[in-house]
């Protein structure tokens, strides 16, 4: 097989295009949890409906990644993020007009299929035009660039949402998949190295999903991955905004601003856990249990400051949560290193779905416990109050001890695994 265009210039090409669908991705991913509370007054939605809408995307986004990985190690990224495209293209078309609840979560379910072909599909792409060393480093850079797609659902979304309404600014969201959907299709390639990496795909599904999962470093990085994304896509997606806003107080302009914090974090801490991993194998499990122990410590912090946080002490939060999407890339490091190349796409989507669980429970969770404090209060005064979110939010501790605790039994089966293999 010839590798003379791994690490070409035809890659980079290939690798940029694939990004921008990415980045798309996460734009499209990102853009109801700043429309929350504009959301709320479209649909006439209570906290529990609200929660409903990211829970099934979630749940779509996480049900497909095993389906997805596998036909990935069959038909090739190419396909799938086209596929992906298109499908968000046409889900964020249809929310633009959508006009009740049940309208809105058919162009959310769309969107989450659509979202859950992409972000594995580029991770494949990194072994078929690259080489070495670079594809830890690419892992972590590709969620990096991704989070600038929070940018754009921050800010030129936030601001068109404000200023033009909810029609004109998911129709622009629309616009960006369309154009991304493009791009793919005239510049995004699988490879020479296609025709290699799928030997062993024909095996049947079932058979192939059992081999992912008899790896322990496939288990280990799901219970890594959910670990370490669980929080920040329950923050990103659903409940963050409205707990600055409605919590604490903070101005709605301020907070859509302050989010731009999970990407910058991103951008810093992203390439440094790419470095650590690369030089560090060993030690990766270390490096996301360190990150995890800053989430936990801030969130306590936060939530049993007498009154309102004072705003430094909510951006170190931010800062604390926002490493954990970085961390999570760790969790398909895992995946990669524990299984050979045609298993590798249905592995990391098992790895994919970790976070996105562990979200969609935790966020219906703190919808409902938010109801249920409304109505144990009487349904008067605010639905979304101070006393509220310090009891609902404090439900991720529970999530975090699952995690943590399955972590550690499969990051101990993982290094017997390797001590018998070499």
């Amino acid at each position: 097989m010839s590798t003379s265009h791994l690490n070409s210039k035809k890659s980079w090409l290939v690798y940029g295009f694939a990004i921008l669908t990415y980045i798309s991705a996460i734009a499209q991913r990102t853009s109801f949890g700043v429309a929350g509370l504009e959301a709320t007054e479209r649909f006439d939605a209570n906290a529990q409906i609200m929660a409903t809408f990211s829970v099934v995307q979630l749940v779509v986004y996480a049900g497909a990644q095993v389906p997805v990985g596998l036909l990935l190690d069959r038909f090739g990224p190419r396909i799938l993020i086209t596929t992906g495209a298109m499908l968000m293209t046409a889900g964020q078309a249809f929310l633009a007009i959508s006009t009740n609840v049940p309208m809105g979560l058919v162009g959310r379910v769309m969107v989450g299929m659509g979202d859950a072909m992409v972000f594995v599909s580029v991770l494949k792409l990194l072994p078929l035009w690259f080489s070495g060393s670079r594809i830890p480093i690419l892992t972590q850079l590709t969620g990096t660039f991704g989070q600038l797609g929070q940018l754009i659902s921050i800010f030129p979304f936030h601001m068109i949402l404000v200023a033009r309404g909810w029609t004109p600014a998911f129709s622009v969201l629309s616009a960006f998949a369309f154009a991304t959907l493009i791009t793919t299709i005239a510049f995004v390639r699988n490879g020479d190295s296609w025709a290699h990496a799928k030997q062993g795909a024909g095996t049947h599904q079932g058979s192939r999903l059992l081999a992912a999962l008899r790896q322990p470093g496939t288990r280990l990085g799901f219970w890594t991955h959910f670990s370490t994304a669980f929080m920040i896509n329950t923050f990103m997606m659903t409940w963050g905004y409205p707990f600055l806003v409605q919590g604490q107080g903070i101005d709605s302009a301020l907070a859509s601003s302050l989010m731009s914090v999970f990407v910058v974090v991103a951008v810093l801490v992203g390439p440094l856990l790419g470095a650590l991993t690369s030089r560090h194998p060993g030690k990766r499990s270390f490096f996301a249990l360190g990150i995890i122990a800053g989430m936990v410590v801030m969130w306590a912090i936060v939530l049993l400051w007498p009154g309102q946080a004072p705003m430094w002490v909510l951006i170190i939060l931010m800062v604390a949560v926002a490493a954990g999407g970085p961390a999570s890339v760790i969790g398909f490091d895992f995946a990669r290193t524990f299984n050979p190349p045609h298993l590798q796409g249905t592995a990391t989507g098992v790895v994919n779905t970790g976070g996105f669980i562990g979200a969609f429970i935790t966020i219906y969770v703190i919808g409902f416990i938010m109801d249920w404090a409304y109505k144990a209060g009487g349904s008067t005064g605010e639905l979304y109050n101070l006393p509220a979110f310090r009891v609902a939010l404090s439900f991720q501790f529970v999530m975090m001890v699952i995690g943590v605790s399955f972590m550690l039994i499969e990051r101990g089966k993982a290094r017997r695994f390797l001590a018998e293999n070499g």
